[in-house]
């Protein structure tokens, strides 16, 4: 692996993971966050730069409506969290994405708006997908209020009480947000206008920064509700008590494409996780700094999974694997693990992958990497992607260096009958009322004929077998000349020579598949915790929950 500024270990390379065992929906649908996920990069950021923050704006009345500004201050750039708070009756609060109202909205601003910004914004922020921001705004949000746990937490507050810790530990947020737009949409600025920033240069920074700094305006919110309603009596609430509470998060199917959708980045933050284990694995030896590490990182793995709850039977069963799981790991590694032998983190693993579930190895793979910040964090570096730079295809390609690539890494669905519905059950396609990417039942639902190509694997078979007509020596123009169908079949083969990690290995339209296995994966990568499905299609998550907030950055309290 290579990225500017990284020195290859290349011991670790034979350790690695393969991309025929990782790249299952099965696995990636147990996918945990680790220190690489993009919200941990982001704070270590912030806390190796000494980063300032401060609440310039607190325009918010009795009722909570009104506007605030935050800012994240750092030695080049500064970002603004535009909010507006709005008295959203309960019969117009809604998590689907055709909500039109909600409890607060956001803009991310690129610096520090003037108070005509603020006015443009507060005309166009609060009605989201009707209005329109500008290149000036780096992301869009809304986010609804938890209403118990919300209410409960104001009423005790602005009694002089602290809130149950029970029912701030089983909610885990005080809001919830229901979308967080970024990367051109609405008006928003391009991706590519700030990717060379250092500080957003990995994936989703921009987003996560809105996201952390909405958590502190929630806090900030309940406590000033107490203040307004309890006076005098009332307290804020407890530094504590704060800390696990995130920011949750409703994600549907128009996420789900992405990962099919960026081939050269899913393979880089699959590859920069690999790549990780696979160092830590190469180790000679386990320290005591390193086992307390893992020991701890253990613990908090336990604590979250017995706080975990969901009522999706699915993930029911993978919790009831991780607690489990867990149980086994930190008993074998008090009181079996021979961390004398050759390799000793290697040999934790291989015990691992022999005796737990997918669940349980993927948890395990997250707490090996906790105590190794020191040898693998550079590998957030590596995490981002110019995917324009290859979707060039390479015309002079013999059909026989194709035919050669189409075996070693779509061998498996060459054969497969994709007029059979088990194997091509399901079509993807794009709402027309909300223009966002939808599943639909090919035997059921109308619409297949607008299906999107994102049936990877039956567009491989189909340019495998048209190479049948083809001599060895062919350069791959001359079949695009002939079949110009097969093009993205055939780009996506050249990355794939080039980049692993870049091809799910699962039929994407099979009638069995599992977008939640999908959004999994990709909100681990953002570092999001409590997964609960709410259907196949559909989760809720908490972001953040844990992590501190920009005070305690400040005071150097943050442990990322």
């Amino acid at each position: 692996m290579s990225c500017a500024g990284l020195t290859s270990i290349p011991e670790a390379a034979g350790f690695r993971r393969s991309p025929q065992e990782v790249m299952r929906l099965a696995r990636m649908g147990c996918t945990h966050p680790t220190r690489l996920s993009f919200l941990r990069q982001l704070l270590r950021r912030f806390e190796t730069e000494a980063w300032r923050f401060d609440r310039p704006v607190w325009d918010i009345d009795a009722q909570g409506v009104g506007r605030a500004l935050y800012r994240a201050i750092g030695p080049l750039r500064t970002y603004s969290l535009v909010v507006f708070a709005h008295d959203l009756p309960p019969e117009a609060r809604s998590d689907r994405v055709i909500a039109t109202a909600w409890d607060a909205t956001f803009a991310l601003f690129d610096g520090t708006p003037t108070p005509d910004d603020l006015d443009r914004l507060a005309a166009n922020v609060p009605v989201q997908e009707a209005g329109r921001i500008s290149p000036r705004e780096l992301s869009l949000s809304r986010a609804n209020r938890s209403v118990r746990l919300f209410d409960h937490v104001v009423a005790r507050l602005s009694n002089g009480q602290q809130p149950e810790p029970s029912m701030l530990l089983e909610t885990g947020y005080l809001m919830r947000t229901t979308a967080v737009y970024g990367s051109g949409k609405f008006g928003a600025a391009d991706r590519e206008t700030i990717a060379t920033r250092p500080e957003l240069s990995a994936p989703f920074q921009a987003e996560m920064l809105s996201v952390w700094l909405t958590r502190a305006f929630t806090v900030d919110l309940v406590d000033h509700l107490a203040q307004a309603r309890g006076g005098d009596r009332a307290v804020r609430l407890a530094r504590d008590l704060r800390r696990g509470l995130g920011v949750g998060n409703s994600t549907g199917l128009g996420m789900a494409p992405f990962l099919i959708r960026h081939p050269v980045l899913l393979n880089n933050w699959m590859l920069a996780r690999e790549e990780a284990l696979a160092r830590v694995r190469a180790q000679h030896s386990v320290g005591q700094k390193d086992l307390r590490g893992l020991q701890m990182a253990l613990h908090d793995a336990a604590t979250n999974a017995a706080l975990w709850e969901s009522g999706h039977p699915i993930q029911q069963a993978k919790l009831a694997d991780l607690r489990h799981s867990l149980d086994q790991i930190e008993t074998h590694v008090a009181r079996v693990w021979d961390r004398s032998v050759p390799y000793p983190w290697d040999a934790l693993w291989r015990w691992g992958e022999a005796t737990l579930p997918i669940e349980g190895q993927e948890a395990l793979l997250a707490a090996m990497l906790e105590p190794h910040g020191n040898l693998i964090d550079g590998l957030g570096d590596c995490m981002d992607a110019n995917e324009d730079a290859y979707f060039a295809i390479d015309g002079s390609m013999p059909v026989a260096d194709l035919r050669a690539v189409l075996q070693r890494d779509y061998a498996w669905a060459l054969g497969v009958d994709y007029t059979a519905r088990e194997h091509a059950g399901r079509f993807w396609y794009v709402s027309q009322d909300k223009l966002e990417p939808r599943l639909g039942d090919r035997n059921e639902d109308p619409g297949a004929e607008r299906e999107l190509p994102l049936d990877i694997w039956r567009q491989a078979a189909g340019l495998w077998q048209t190479l049948t007509d083809f001599p060895d020596h062919t350069p791959v123009a001359q079949v695009l000349r002939a079949y110009p169908e097969h093009r993205p079949a055939l780009r996506r083969a050249q990355i794939t020579a080039r980049h692993p990690f870049a091809e799910i290995r699962d039929n994407l339209i099979a009638a069995d598949m599992l977008p939640i296995d999908l959004l999994r994966c990709k909100l681990a990568f953002f570092g999001a915790t409590r997964f609960d499905p709410r259907s196949d299609r559909w989760v809720r998550i908490s972001l953040f929950q844990g992590a501190p907030y920009p005070d305690e950055i400040e005071e150097g309290m943050a442990h990322a």
